[in-house]
């Protein structure tokens, strides 16, 4: 009997597709628009079809997860749980970012570029316009523009109104559950093409950033991915460690797939079904994934925090400005509230970073010098961002258990004194 081949996995087949997209990408440098016109359409492609599925698994996932706990105390209880994790991190990880980029000088020795500088910044929002718009005023808009904040509300009120409905609601609470199973399947399909979309997306990018574009602002990158990783490495293992006895080994095995994704994609929303999976494999009950997970690609920025504490930093002493301890508290504190009002997609940064720019005056202007290099930037901030959501809900669920364990065992101890 002949032995059957060994198919390889998806992570390995992502990885494969990268290297080869990364290989591919340096041999094109010299016909990069064959690249971007030819390779990268199917790139878009698959986002295309990531995209189009994220909003149903996002709302059905997250009304079957509220509707699976049938508490709505114990649903507030989770996302306040889920919103301090979240907003702790991420004030840890733009501390990270400032330390680094002033211990190593991150700005030393870059000589500004001939000519002024320019760049128009987008017009950042209020906080109390922020808030407004996370509440929509109509059901369907929201689901066509992929507003993700307004449809996780959308999703909270409806699985809130089939609980209330207590039987009458059974029949949705039904529908719901075979919807999501649907919505999981063609997920499924979609992402069975990464290898493919993976190839697509990473080899136009290194065609069109070679290293004549790379070098002169190599500091930056360095710094920023070194600060990455240790913010992984150290925040995440001892979060998950400490929260969920969870090895820091077997987390960042499972999590190596949508890792893979993240970096190549650059798109925390666009992660999420891959996500959802691998947090399900480390143990995350799918109630609690379904709602931390969506949650957190949008409003859990830690890769971005770190990249702005690195471009901040880099911005001012090139501008010869020196932030004193007043002003780089401001940068943490507008960083992580900012956060908030940050849809996970490609770019996001870039509004983020004016906003920490103008709030301690630092010259707008000076993101024109990072702006080639975001893309780079962007691939390793996506990779914290979802890994950092995935440890949250890990970390989330570890201490929901721990709570019900305490509540059953409180109950059996009443039960045993009534006797």
């Amino acid at each position: 009997m002949e032995k059957q081949k060994k198919k390889l996995s998806l992570t390995t087949s992502i990885f494969i597709s990268l290297v080869l997209g990364v290989i591919v990408g340096v041999l094109m440098q010299n016909v990069s628009d064959i690249a971007v016109n030819y390779i990268k359409p199917f790139g878009t492609i698959y986002l295309n079809l990531i995209k189009m599925v994220v909003v149903p698994v996002v709302l059905l996932s997250i009304m079957q997860g509220i509707v699976s706990l049938q508490d709505i105390k114990k649903v507030g209880a989770i996302g306040v749980r889920t919103i301090v994790y979240y907003f702790l991190t991420t004030a840890l990880a733009i501390t990270i970012g400032l330390i680094f980029a002033n211990v190593l000088n991150v700005g030393a020795g870059y000589v500004l570029p001939a000519g002024e500088l320019t760049y128009e910044a987008s017009a950042a929002p209020n906080f109390m316009d922020t808030l407004v718009n996370i509440f929509p005023s109509n059901f369907f808009e929201p689901l066509s523009s992929a507003t993700m904040l307004q449809v996780i509300v959308i999703a909270v009120f409806f699985g809130f109104g089939v609980i209330l409905a207590g039987e009458k609601g059974q029949p949705a609470s039904r529908a719901i559950d075979s919807l999501a199973e649907v919505s999981f399947k063609v997920m499924g399909m979609i992402i069975k093409l990464s290898p493919i979309g993976v190839f697509a997306l990473i080899c136009p990018v290194i065609a069109q950033n070679g290293p004549a574009v790379l070098l002169p602002l190599l500091k930056v990158i360095l710094v920023a991915y070194v600060a990455y990783i240790l913010h992984m490495v150290v925040v995440y293992s001892s979060a998950v460690k400490g929260f969920a006895g969870l090895s820091p080994i077997k987390f960042f095995k499972i999590m190596s797939g949508p890792i893979l994704f993240a970096f190549s994609s650059a798109s925390s929303v666009g992660v999420l079904p891959f996500n959802m999976e691998a947090t399900e494999k480390l143990g995350a009950r799918k109630e609690i994934s379904s709602f931390v997970l969506p949650l957190g690609a949008t409003i859990n920025m830690d890769g971005t925090a770190i990249y702005q504490g690195v471009c901040a930093i880099f911005i001012a002493q090139i501008f010869g400005i020196d932030l004193n301890i007043t002003q780089q508290l401001t940068i943490i504190l507008t960083a992580t509230l900012a956060s908030i009002g940050t849809a996970g997609v490609p770019g996001s940064g870039m509004i983020m970073l004016a906003m920490v720019l103008q709030s301690v005056g630092l010259p707008v202007e000076g993101i024109a010098l990072v702006a080639g290099i975001d893309r780079i930037l962007d691939m390793g901030r996506t990779v914290v961002n979802i890994t950092g959501d995935a440890s949250c809900a890990v970390c989330v669920d570890a201490m929901d258990r721990r709570r019900e364990a305490k509540r059953l065992a409180k109950q059996a101890k009443n039960a045993e004194a009534a006797k």
